[in-house]
């Protein structure tokens, strides 16, 4: 408290109390521009016009983050999937030179490809579904390590972290697209039917369940139909996800390693590069220990403390409390099978057949 001042008494300043703020006088809001407190309190979220201090459409009243919305993370994607592209197109290039070169097990599958010009559209689909896995991969390594504890060694901050799992998540559903786009257009192009006739063929065999019915197809197909209809829906989630609330949304959010798990299936299933036994498929099954230990320690340390397994035995939910520990044993077998299969190099892989023979097998990509 300030002993008080006569402002007729000339050169006299007051007193400076404990505590008292120096320096000038705070500036006080006109009744006609609030405060940035109040102006965030009276109206949170508005928009100002555009042109404003922070660019069209943002307000200036804003104190906190700019509002995440999914026409600012699909263009700040475009650095994400022109790498992502280009990384396809590497791959388009090694499979496309180890078909002329006689090299790739698919031919093993499918002789017929021999000429990797007629087919090259199919080259392009598997380039794709690469790609897709690759960046499926990424983004749940992402995910798991904002639910988890992070490394200190990570150079990324929270929010970059979190960005960069969006994008990589919307360019990943463009990726899976992309594959069976490319696929039903080697469908309609190999067929001799109407163009109208081959064109709903192709639709039918590319992206209605059980419509394609050719060998391991019949179950290796619907695998990845179920993973890109729920990666759409499960990934453009977050932009709505506060209509659906953020309970529902975060439950929703944890199938995305059902996807993942999917496309994995899906690609060990049918993807004639790691259709036989050998280091390229055991390659696949190894990128898997990152996956299963991230979620292990997700599991055992989650960020959330309301989602530790001691929250729910203080909480005195017995249901929550197993639910949660039955996850956790879950995640440790699932970590034990895949060093076992490491180990043993068993993992259900197909025995190549002799060099001299022709393939037996009739399954057609």
């Amino acid at each position: 408290m300030q002993p008080p001042t006569d402002p007729a008494v000339p050169g006299q300043e007051p007193t400076p109390g404990p505590g008292t703020r120096t320096g000038p006088p705070p500036t006080v809001p006109s009744p006609a521009q609030p405060s940035s407190a109040l102006g965030a309190a009276s109206a949170p979220g508005a928009a100002s016009a555009p042109g404003g201090p922070g660019g069209p459409g943002t307000d200036p009243r804003r104190t906190g983050p700019p509002r995440i919305t999914l026409r600012s993370d699909l263009r700040a994607s475009l650095y994400d999937g022109l790498v992502a592209l280009a990384i396809t197109a590497v791959v388009f290039v090694v499979i496309y030179l180890r078909i002329r070169a006689k090299t790739s097990s698919t031919l093993t599958v499918m002789p017929f490809m021999a000429d990797a010009g007629a087919f090259w559209l199919y080259f392009v689909s598997q380039a794709f579904g690469w790609s897709a896995l690759l960046w499926a991969w990424g983004t749940v390594v992402l995910g798991l390590l904002m639910s988890g504890p992070r490394p200190r060694w990570l150079p990324l901050t929270g929010p970059r972290l979190e960005r960069l799992h969006r994008t990589t998540s919307l360019n990943t559903i463009a990726l899976i697209a992309a594959h069976a786009l490319f696929f039903a257009a080697e469908l309609i192009r190999h067929d001799a039917d109407s163009w109208y006739g081959r064109t709903w063929t192709a639709f039918v065999g590319t992206f209605v369940p059980g419509g394609y019915d050719s060998g391991t197809g019949a179950v290796a197909i619907p695998v990845g139909q179920a993973a890109l209809y729920l990666a759409i829906p499960l990934g453009l989630l977050f932009y709505v996800r506060h209509r659906v609330g953020p309970k529902t949304w975060r439950v929703l959010h944890r199938c995305i390693l059902v996807i993942y798990v999917l496309s994995v299936w899906h690609t060990l299933l049918y993807g004639t590069n790691v259709w036989y036994d050998g280091w390229f498929r055991t390659t696949v099954w190894l990128l898997q220990l990152p996956i299963a230990a991230l979620f292990l320690i997700r599991m055992l340390s989650p960020a959330r403390r309301s989602e530790r397994l001691a929250a729910a035995r203080a909480a005195g939910s017995r249901t929550v409390w197993a639910l949660r520990l039955t996850v956790r044993i879950t995640a440790v077998a699932v970590l034990g099978v895949l060093l076992a299969v490491l180990i043993t190099g068993r993992d259900g892989g197909r025995a190549e057949p002799p060099a001299d023979t022709t393939s037996s097998h009739t399954d057609h990509d």
